[in-house]
């Protein structure tokens, strides 16, 4: 037997334990080509909330009752594969459960030895990989330009900020509480570290920005949107850069970004700031890349 985790009924807003059952099923059989996975860890990345709403997007929603979807690593116990043996280590969009079975295409052999296998689900994994994509291939950081980061202690931004120091940028994180920032100027060598949540309005954040944003800002990867975005769009320089990787400040707003939308349209001043500054804006999907994954691997592992 194993257990999962289903999803129960989609979350208006915020989702809470009531959107999720935990169920024991029988454990499948794998077919020809497929392997059964022992799941030791998992990760639970923002792109998750996306899967649980009934929406059009880059990809499908999660069914009323299929196990929760998500990245994990373990160990193949029963293998009908001639890629994999038993005692092999995998990575696989398994899910939320204790064993996964999927085909050998679907999966990727860890090695123990080079790194510890937890690594696939953030630095040598999908959220590494993001960061180190959104920023070589779109921000395209030049030594000594000034780089924004939001959600600056999160897998992807910790990620983006390490590797624009390595390659001589100032770097400013933007980090929801005093902790975060600590740890985002000590442990990931940022410069600074804006806490959004010390500010009620987008003009005071912007205010806190321009005083360690000298010369402006160069590239701005972006993560959360909202209040930061509008912090951010009035010190961006003359051909700045803004890869876009996410917006998780809008996530739970129900019709993504309704909340945005209420009040003063902000779209003519978004779109004057594109036109006049010239900046170049590129959202990007980051499994349509993974042609530069052994690209990303040589670089940074």
């Amino acid at each position: 037997m194993m257990k999962r985790i289903a999803l129960a009924e989609r979350p208006t807003g915020a989702p809470t334990d009531r959107n999720f059952r935990l169920e024991e099923i029988a454990l499948p059989n794998p077919r020809d080509g497929e392997v059964l996975v022992e799941i030791q860890y998992m990760s639970l990345d923002p792109y998750m909330r996306g899967r649980m709403d009934d929406a059009k997007s880059y990809a499908k929603p999660v069914n009323i009752g299929d196990t929760m979807e998500g990245g994990a690593v373990g160990r193949v116990i029963e293998s009908k594969s001639e890629k994999f043996n038993v005692g092999d280590f995998v990575f696989g969009q398994l899910g939320w459960a204790t064993h996964g079975c999927a085909h050998e295409t679907l999966l990727r052999k860890l090695d123990p030895n080079l790194a510890p296998i937890t690594t696939a689900l953030g630095v040598l994994g999908m959220p590494g990989f993001t960061g180190w994509y959104g920023l070589s291939e779109l921000g395209r950081p030049k030594e000594g330009e000034t780089l924004v980061v939001a959600a600056a202690t999160g897998p992807v931004g910790s990620m983006v900020g390490q590797i624009a120091k390595a390659k001589g940028l100032r770097t400013i994180g933007v980090a929801g509480g005093a902790d975060k920032c600590a740890l985002a100027t000590s442990k990931f060598g940022f410069d600074h570290c804006i806490d959004h949540k010390a500010y009620d309005t987008a003009r005071d954040m912007n205010a806190a920005l321009k005083e360690v944003c000298e010369t402006g800002v160069d590239i701005y990867f972006e993560n959360v949107a909202g209040k930061t975005l509008d912090a951010v769009l009035p010190l961006m320089n003359q051909f700045g850069r803004i890869p876009v990787c996410g917006m998780i400040s809008w996530y739970n707003a129900g019709n993504l970004g309704s909340d945005a939308g209420e009040g003063k349209d902000k779209l003519p001043k978004l779109w004057r700031s594109i036109l006049v500054k010239q900046l170049s804006v590129n959202g990007f999907i980051i499994s349509n890349h993974w042609d530069l994954y052994g690209q990303f691997l040589r670089e940074v592992g």
